[in-house]
């Protein structure tokens, strides 16, 4: 709390903020302003939803905070930036960017909003350093009306995902984030403004792209798709290298790199799947010469976002909102990167001294070092406020249980309104 404390003017809104980090990163079921004020001690999930809509505080400057914070306590050399986004599932149409659209969360087109995020990963940790809500062109963008009820700020333009992501990296570097590589998935390498605007700023990237991707081979003369460039290769082009340690040990694959373009420093990277064969290829480029080994290291720190979304998701309620409104998503959003933030930098500090090599397993007969998950429950235990009195657990059922009947007549009387007369 001492890093944001000054981000609030108010006394009221700063005692809010930190009961609501609190409830973050308790073990309450569902982190939402009503279980939250609860756990907090309140009578009402007032003070928490003033938090999130109307209290006056700049949520962009706490982001500013998280990730200086961030790289703080994690900064080690061969950092990473990682991009991806995650889905968010939704019902109605009222929150600001949701559609129907595809999202990974559920495999699937669902009624959802997606945001971008950028993620810092290192050998100390890694957790989320920034954010954007994806808006989409067409259901969004083009409705003034919809943008007025959800307090989109008319300076909020389309974007794509990949600018979306560029603006990011961007203000990560130029903000002192130490990070010399950059990785995502296909969604961001099949963009050729990104990966040019990386090498413009002489940072290096390993992005995965389709095996349709076209690749000039031969001195820049000749295009290729890139399945067609692994086809062709010999045996001896191949190389096992591991792409770090995975939840069963080292994950081991073959891989090969092939030189393209007119850059010395331009790679096509593809890896193979020893059991299965399956490819999967990748864009490089470095400002300068970089083994196949270092190439397939930042390869495989791409799937630490993911790890930061289970976690976010699964440990501080990244996803656990009810909330419409364009600021109140990025408040609570921002609070919730903040609690990760914390846990990560705490496991990395009650971490033992890590082994030179990072890709060797721990051979060691003791328990492992404690993970973000385990932090959470002892911080929890420490910090768990005394047994709630039944007289304040009545209370609150009674609350929940007159507002659910609110709600159910609203949604009557909206049904039976909309019922064509007999």
């Amino acid at each position: 709390m001492g890093r944001i404390a000054g981000r609030f003017g108010r006394v009221e809104p700063r005692a809010a903020a930190r009961a609501y980090l609190l409830g973050l990163l308790s073990s309450v079921e569902r982190k939402n302003c009503w279980q939250l004020a609860e756990q907090a001690g309140h009578s009402r999930p007032g003070p928490m939803q003033r938090l999130l809509r109307h209290a006056r505080w700049d949520a962009d400057a706490v982001r500013d905070d998280v990730r200086a914070y961030t790289a703080e306590c994690l900064g080690a050399a061969g950092a990473v930036l990682v991009v991806d986004e995650t889905g968010f599932l939704k019902k109605g149409r009222a929150s600001a960017g949701v559609q129907r659209q595809y999202t990974g969360t559920a495999g699937r087109i669902e009624n959802s909003q997606v945001g971008v995020f950028l993620a810092l990963a290192t050998s100390r940790g890694r957790a989320l350093i920034d954010r954007r809500l994806y808006l989409p062109e067409q259901s969004w963008c083009s409705d003034p009306e919809r943008r007025h009820a959800a307090g989109i700020p008319e300076k909020v333009r389309f974007a794509t995902k990949p600018q979306l992501a560029g603006e990011m990296i961007a203000a990560a570097l130029d903000a002192g984030v130490t990070a010399s590589w950059v990785t995502g998935d296909e969604a961001y390498g099949q963009d050729p403004r990104l990966r040019a605007a990386l090498e413009a700023r002489g940072t290096g990237y390993v992005l995965a792209v389709a095996c349709s991707m076209r690749v000039r081979i031969n001195h820049g003369r000749t295009a290729v798709r890139a399945d067609i460039v692994a086809d062709r290769l010999p045996a001896t082009a191949w190389q096992r290298h591991s792409a770090g340690n995975g939840a069963k040990g080292p994950r081991f694959y073959d891989w090969c790199w092939i030189h393209i373009g007119t850059g010395s420093h331009r790679y096509l990277l593809v890896r193979r799947n020893r059991a299965t064969g399956e490819l999967a290829f990748y864009m490089c480029w470095s400002p300068t010469g970089v083994a196949l080994s270092e190439l397939v290291r930042v390869a495989g720190v791409r799937w630490s976002v993911e790890e930061c979304f289970q976690a976010a998701k699964g440990q501080v309620g990244l996803d656990h909102y009810q909330v419409r409104h364009w600021i109140s998503w990025h408040r609570h959003i921002t609070l919730a990167m903040l609690a990760l933030a914390f846990l990560t930098a705490v496991a990395d500090d009650a971490a033992p001294q890590r082994p030179a090599d990072l890709h060797q397993p721990a051979h060691s007969s003791g328990p492992i070092a404690l993970t973000v998950p385990e932090i959470r429950r002892l911080f929890g235990a420490v910090f768990h406020p005394p047994a709630v009195s039944a007289v304040r657990l009545l209370h609150w059922s009674t609350w929940r249980r007159r507002h659910q009947a609110t709600a159910r007549r609203s949604h009557y009387r909206r049904r039976t309104a909309d019922e064509p007369a007999g």
